[in-house]
């Protein structure tokens, strides 16, 4: 007989050892941890708080999926009391980090590297502040934990100050040739035709002092970033040991590239970037997209991008491979990363124009009102417009930019229907009173597949 007293001791225990960091392992989202990494083990075992920092230069407008996922590991430490800083490289965006690319970065000029910096810092604040309030729904019968102190900075602050030859004199001797010309971002580039300017060569040098300058400002011990990131992160480990011999020891977490299974990736780089201002892609776009993963990258994502536990993401793997026509995995991974990204909340506003669109109403999208609709189809940034007179024709060949000729033929063919009710519309009208919603708003279908909700005026 199983002893329930001792398999919930045995639980109680588990927990309470159980560090973020063998969590962020489980999720797949720690690829390297530097050594000592027991002794981090040991701190994280022990109750210990530490102090993360992951930086952005502001190379765009916005943020995008692939640098979700360093956050990420800063928003698990968060949201369990450790306190984060985010940097933004005002400064070292003026000189371009060269990991992971082959080519050198096109100058940037000043006023939009400044608003960029704005527009992330902006950004960055608005994802630990919803990732919270999302944290918090998926914990509500666990006992509350504090967060911790979310610090924002731009390196700017402090460069800005530094001269050039002080900087060398005071801290050029503890920066070494070798280990520069062996990092993996500079090989790479000089095994190629491409040349790597100083301004490339030196970012390391940048990223270094960052390092060092939050862990004396800030006791910042952790850095996070990308695979690619890892030479400029130990550069920055190496800079503290030799400036800071009485300081804790630094360490470096690296994350896996985000790819799906098919290999593709996601960043500027690649050419597929999914940027997260709302501004770009609203909460219906970035529902949408994930709506459309691959059966094989589900389980992956959700453990990237939600707080689910594994063994609901595993329940949730089950279910979906029972039937996997119903995408309930897709469903459930664009709903979370939505409500973590934008509120909770958006991801189920994202469901209800997903479905109306896409002709899978349920009861909850029959009854929205008129104005309800148009406000979340505003939101969603496809909202239509049509004046009262317009006749069938003429709205079908404008919204499918099509031929009048053509859209003619679409009605004659019975592939058109107006209102939630479906009613088939087999000619050509132009008054729509009996098929509006509160007076105000026109549901036309065409086919199986394309809905579009139109406010009259």
């Amino acid at each position: 007989m199983i002893n329930l007293r001792k398999g919930r001791l045995f639980v109680s225990n588990f927990r309470r050892s159980y560090n973020v960091l063998r969590e962020l392992r489980d999720r797949g989202l720690v690829s390297q941890v530097s050594a000592p990494e027991e002794k981090l083990e040991e701190q994280l075992e022990s109750g210990q708080k530490v102090k993360l920092y992951c930086g952005v230069d502001p190379t765009a407008k916005s943020i995008h999926l692939g640098n979700l996922v360093p956050l990420m590991v800063l928003l698990h430490f968060y949201v369990r009391g450790h306190d984060i800083v985010t940097l933004v490289g005002g400064a070292t965006g003026c000189v371009g980090d060269p990991s992971g690319r082959t080519t050198e970065r096109s100058l940037m000029e000043d006023k939009t590297r400044l608003s960029n910096v704005s527009s992330i810092s902006g950004q960055l604040e608005k994802f630990f502040i919803n990732g919270l309030a999302y944290y918090n729904t998926k914990n509500k019968d666990r006992n509350e934990t504090l967060p911790g102190k979310h610090i924002k900075e731009n390196n700017y602050n402090w460069w800005k100050d530094v001269k050039m030859l002080d900087f060398l004199a005071n801290y050029g001797r503890h920066i070494r040739v070798q280990s520069m010309l062996a990092r993996d971002s500079v090989t790479a580039r000089l095994n190629t035709q491409n040349s790597l300017g100083f301004n490339e060569f030196t970012y390391q040098i940048l990223q270094a002092y960052d390092f060092f300058h939050l862990n004396k400002t800030y006791g910042v011990s952790i850095q996070v970033g990308g695979n690619d990131q890892w030479g400029n992160i130990t550069a920055g480990i190496d800079l503290i040991s030799r400036l800071s011999s009485r300081t804790k020891q630094a360490y470096g977490v690296t994350v896996p590239l985000l790819q799906t299974a098919s290999g593709e990736k996601f960043g500027k780089s690649a050419g597929n970037a999914v940027f997260i201002d709302p501004s770009i892609s609203t909460p219906y776009d970035i529902f949408q997209f994930f709506l459309n993963t691959l059966d094989e990258d589900v389980p992956r994502f959700l453990k990237t991008f939600s707080f689910l536990t594994i063994e609901e993401i595993e329940s949730m793997t089950k279910r979906h491979n029972e039937k996997p026509h119903l995408r309930l995995g897709q469903k459930m991974l664009a709903k979370e990363i939505t409500d973590m990204l934008f509120g909770v909340g958006n991801g189920d506003k994202a469901q209800s124009i997903s479905n109306i669109i896409f002709g899978t109403m349920e009861d909850k999208e029959m009854k929205l009102s008129g104005l309800e609709l148009i406000d979340m189809f505003r939101e969603a940034r496809i909202l239509q417009q049509a004046k009262r007179g317009e006749s069938l024709v003429a709205l079908v060949s404008r919204l499918t930019h099509s031929s009048k000729s053509e859209a003619r033929r679409k009605i004659e063919q019975g592939s058109i229907y107006l209102h939630t009710s479906r009613v088939k519309i087999t000619k050509d009208i132009n008054d729509y009173n009996d098929y509006l919603i509160d007076d105000k708003v026109l549901l036309l279908r065409i086919g199986k597949q394309k809905c579009f909700v139109i406010e009259m005026q």
